[in-house]
């Protein structure tokens, strides 16, 4: 790897700033903040407003907020992102870390449609594919992104009367129960299916949010009953979070906190 750029470095770190706050910064804000000698926060200052990074807030004299170049710079990388590429990079990466299946899907109707996959090495190992669809109450994926529906979408699309399909005996089939299991999943983040869709296999699920902040995605981890257990359990859900995250920045989310 080649030698990072001081400057650059520089300008980068008080492009940064911009995300904190209310989004305008003075240049003695960035001194105080990047602890950088004045001299070179001016210059560097001018620098960015002269090539519209930053521009001059209306009415504040001295207060800056980002300019048009950044966002045509993000449109340019929202324009470039493909879900299904950047889901099946993440996804492979989680599935090296545990060996176990890891999907990515999407929700369509009261369907999730899986979009990436990732298979385990082991020999005993669930058997799926991308392009699969299933009902959305039967999975983690599934229950992940219709907790995070709103209460007037979900129940268009499940109505307190609807007939929701069994496909093993531990299955959700009354609304009741699955809005009431839905709340947790909105409480705690993670979704968990126990032998819902498939009798010899458990799920854990994360969300995956797109740069608005909207769910666009859920990522899950699909271990077969003999190598499940309580720890095995606890240890998936922090790295489905974790991957779901990372595919969430990839989409340009940004967490706050």
């Amino acid at each position: 790897m080649g030698r990072l750029v001081p400057a650059v470095t520089r300008a980068l770190d008080i492009l940064e700033l911009f995300l904190d706050g209310d989004g305008t910064l003075s240049a003695p804000d960035i001194v105080r903040r990047l602890q950088l000698p004045r001299t070179t926060v001016h210059e560097l200052v001018t620098t960015l407003a002269a090539r519209s990074y930053i521009t001059p807030v209306p009415g504040q004299p001295g207060r800056y907020r980002l300019g048009v170049r950044p966002y045509q710079l993000g449109s340019r990388y929202s324009e470039q992102l493909d879900l299904a590429a950047e889901g099946q990079q993440v996804a492979r990466s989680v599935a090296e870390t545990c060996d176990e299946t890891v999907h990515v899907a999407i929700l369509e109707g009261t369907d999730v449609i899986y979009i990436a996959k990732v298979d385990s090495t082991h020999a005993v190992r669930m058997v799926s594919a991308a392009g699969r669809r299933l009902p959305a109450h039967c999975t983690s994926v599934g229950k992940m992104l219709l907790a995070s529906l709103s209460e007037p979408e979900l129940t268009s699309r499940i109505p307190d009367d609807a007939d929701l399909i069994r496909m093993t005996p531990n299955s959700i089939t009354e609304p009741g129960a699955l809005r009431e299991a839905l709340v947790e999943i909105r409480a705690r983040g993670i979704a968990v299916e126990s032998r819902e869709s498939n009798p010899d296999v458990s799920c854990i699920a994360a969300p995956v949010r797109d740069r608005t902040g909207q769910v666009v995605a859920a990522l899950s981890i699909s271990v077969p009953m003999i190598r499940w257990s309580e720890d095995r359990k606890v240890e998936l859900e922090g790295l489905a979070a974790k991957g779901a995250a990372e595919l969430s920045e990839r989409l340009g989310h940004r967490s706050v906190g």
